[in-house]
């Protein structure tokens, strides 16, 4: 069955807020369309830093002085190792600042009354309404090569009455002003404008647009001296080359990722705008994604300063990249992250006290700058563990031997030696084990000085990810097995507990601590996701991850934050609770994401959580008129995650297709969910029973399937077969269908 679809999604004016518009994006430059009167284009550069206010990451103490200040309740002490100088003058932290707003007018009383977004070509035509109810089509295009972007429409029908240019500084004065930045140069007449935005330290942004009858392009560039490089990408722009380039940019896109066919409305279009977004915020060439990447807001600062979380953003926007076969997109993260490893080591050694330790805290800017000081974050060493990891995974599912030899085995070595520091030997029922002896778990209890313990589930499951993968790799980079790493493995738990009131045991936060409130990170499920160190089924966990699954439900989601939800479906995929996770996404979708489907950090609305839009703290109930909307790109991205792993999921006895179907998907298909192994995989239901299944070898090796096609099957144009599981050495290029015998 041909499964591949590209539709068009369409979205109805008014689009009120800057994070409400239609996005386009091609790893640099970013634009957001909305309006409700007039038409307003929201244009930024991704890396446009204002680099003070954050200091080389460094540390003045060691791991053995921190545990000591912990362990005396020291918080005085604690605060003074990890607080960051600032500069008089200077922001409080690194920030990245928005470019600005154009705002379109096309005579009195034209108004954009509804937006189509034809994803084959990545081209977004918005339907002009006269006063006289008839409209014209405005057609917007960017290059995904360049830093250009392009609207049209049919001179004969309508011309620009006036354009109007905002930049962001106007909206941010005061907080600028403060930080000794000056206003921007700005010049603008009716045939086109530039504008320049400076930093006392750091490249400048640029913002050029010429306006034509029928015609505005718009130019970006940054760097010192930006403004020749925007006026020069204006003046050459051939406009036609560079449609011919993106529609075979997008042709490629579209033929590589997944197609995949849900029968479920509401998912179906979440899952096409995510791919779409996918493509403009990790782009080949492009910078590597923050927190929002290039689709930076014009009326405030971005929050957080659109900077690199460590702790799970960052794995979040980037995960998806895999499943959904566009590897390459990895590779600006890659590149970061091999230009701090210097950096890395030189901190990981002198705070560790151990050779070939590197350590990467939890929030930087694109230089390894700290932001911020908050200290649990700093040493929660899974920062490091989990992009490691994220190295590893993506040589599991691409065989490319230069990222495990130059990413995946560099990180994962400085991962575990920093762990092997922390290490002390205890005993326990009168045998020794190992023991993480202080921990963190992300952001619970936040920088309290009750904010850690001893064995941390979160940091002992990524330790053993971590030991796991050191073992596979080592044999293909003809490396030697370090036996400390099987030793630390065989004695160190999987995780720490606590009571249940029946005498059973469940996940607890670190030794002692329970799961005692709602809270935004699962991070002490992290063996079943995303480290999957822990078979839920296995009977020498299955009570402690049930017991402990019911105690999650029952503390609830209402702190929960928009990027929470989707890795919520995910952990109840990998327990077969397939309903259960259809249930948070829809949940998750409704709750946090604004009217144009934009992703948000805060609920939309309150009631659901009560990290939300700040209504329940005014005197009707109502949503303030000049709230923070703070807009992220993890929990979208965490989305396709979440569906991919709903069809197909990666686990140490090989590649499960569709291990818990919902109820009420009774017809649907899928094809091209790339898996470990470098396996392409589809599969077609019919009335509610899986049919076929379709897998085509990427780099060749060995194939273990769990098929769910029921006990009679056989592989097309052979025998009938039994059992649950296929095994086959494919060759590099085969493909095989399984189909059920009913």
């Amino acid at each position: 069955m041909n499964t591949r679809t590209h539709r068009v999604l369409s979205w109805d004016f008014p689009l009120p807020r800057t994070h409400t518009g239609v996005v386009l994006g091609n790893g640099r430059q970013g634009a957001m369309v909305w309006g409700e009167n007039r038409l307003c284009l929201t244009v930024s550069r991704a890396g446009f830093w204002d680099r003070r206010g954050g200091v080389p990451f460094d540390h003045r103490a060691t791991f053995e002085e921190v545990r000591a200040l912990l362990e005396a309740g020291d918080e005085t002490g604690v605060r003074r190792i990890f607080a960051e100088p600032q500069m008089p003058g200077n922001p409080p932290r690194p920030y990245q600042l928005g470019g600005g707003r154009f705002e379109l007018e096309f005579g009195s009383g034209v108004r954009p009354r509804r937006a189509t977004l034809a994803l084959r070509r990545g081209v977004l035509t918005v339907e002009m309404e006269r006063t006289d109810g008839s409209f014209f089509p405005l057609r917007i295009r960017q290059s995904m090569s360049d830093e250009l972007l392009w609207l049209e429409w049919e001179a004969a029908l309508s011309s620009l009455s006036r354009v109007h240019f905002l930049p962001a500084y106007e909206f941010v004065r005061q907080t600028l002003e403060a930080w000794g930045v000056q206003p921007p140069e700005l010049h603008q007449t009716a045939e086109g404008g530039l504008m320049v935005q400076r930093f006392p330290a750091d490249e400048a942004l640029a913002i050029a647009w010429k306006i034509m009858p029928g015609r505005m392009v718009i130019a970006t560039a940054l760097g010192s001296e930006p403004a020749e490089s925007a006026r020069a990408r204006l003046s050459g722009a051939d406009l036609q080359q560079e449609e011919r380039r993106s529609d075979r940019w997008w042709r490629v896109y579209w033929n590589d990722v997944p197609s995949v066919r849900l029968p479920d409305a509401v998912l179906q279009r979440a899952w096409l705008y995510g791919l779409y977004r996918q493509a403009g915020l990790t782009t080949p060439g492009g910078v590597a994604a923050t927190l929002q990447g290039p689709w930076m807001e014009e009326y405030q600062i971005p929050p957080w300063s659109n900077d690199y979380h460590f702790n799970i953003n960052v794995q979040m926007i980037y995960t998806p990249c895999l499943a959904s076969n566009r590897p390459t997109h990895l590779q600006p993260l890659w590149d970061l992250l091999q230009s701090w490893f210097p950096r890395l080591k030189e901190c990981g050694e002198r705070f560790f006290g151990r050779s070939g330790a590197m350590m990467l805290p939890h929030a930087v800017n694109d230089r390894c700058h700290v932001v911020g000081s908050f200290w649990t974050g700093t040493i929660d060493h899974a920062c490091t563990g989990w992009m490691a990891l994220m190295a590893w995974q993506h040589y599991q599912y691409t065989h490319d031997s230069a990222v495990l030899r130059e990413v995946a085995w560099p990180l994962l070595n400085g991962a575990f030696h920093g762990y092997a520091a922390m290490l002390e030997e205890v005993e326990e029922n009168g045998r020794k084990r190992w023991s993480l002896p202080v921990s963190v778990s992300p952001e619970y209890r936040g920088a309290g000085m009750n904010a850690w313990g001893r064995d941390a589930s979160f940091q002992l499951a990524c330790l053993h990810a971590v030991i796991e993968a050191l073992e596979r790799a080592a044999p293909l980079l003809g490396e030697r097995r370090d036996p400390f790493w099987r030793e630390v493995a065989d004695r160190l738990p999987p995780y720490s507990t606590v009571l249940t009131a029946d005498g059973g045991r469940r996940i607890a936060l670190w030794e002692g601590t329970d799961l005692e409130e709602s809270h935004r990170h699962h991070s002490h499920l992290a063996s079943l996701y995303p480290f999957a160190t822990v078979d839920p089924f296995d009977p020498a966990h299955h009570e402690v991850v049930a017991a402990s699954l019911r105690h999650w439900v029952w503390t609830g989601a209402g702190a929960w934050t928009g990027w929470c939800v989707p890795w919520a479906a995910i952990l109840c995929a990998r327990c077969h609770l397939a309903d259960a996770a259809v249930n948070w996404l829809h949940w998750g979708l409704r709750l946090f994401t604004n009217e144009g489907g934009g992703p948000l950090h805060n609920a939309d609305f309150p009631g659901g959580s009560v990290i939300d839009n700040g209504a329940l703290r005014t005197p009707d109930f109502r949503r303030p008129p000049h709230f923070r909307e703070i807009m992220q790109m993890d929990a979208a991205m965490g989305f396709l995650s979440a569906v991919m792993e709903l069809l197909v999921q990666s686990r140490r006895d090989g590649i499960h297709v569709l291990p818990s179907i919902p109820k009420g998907w009774r017809e649907f298909a899928f094809d091209g969910i790339r898996t470990e192994g470098a396996f392409l995989v589809g599969a077609t239901v019919e009335r509610g029973v899986p049919v076929s299944i379709r897998v085509k070898s990427l780099a060749g090796g060995h194939l273990v399937l769990w098929h769910s096609l029921g006990s009679r099957w056989r592989v097309r144009g052979g025998v009938e077969e039994e059992g649950a599981v296929f095994r086959a050495t494919m060759d590099p290029g085969e493909a095989m269908e399984l189909i059920a015998i009913r």
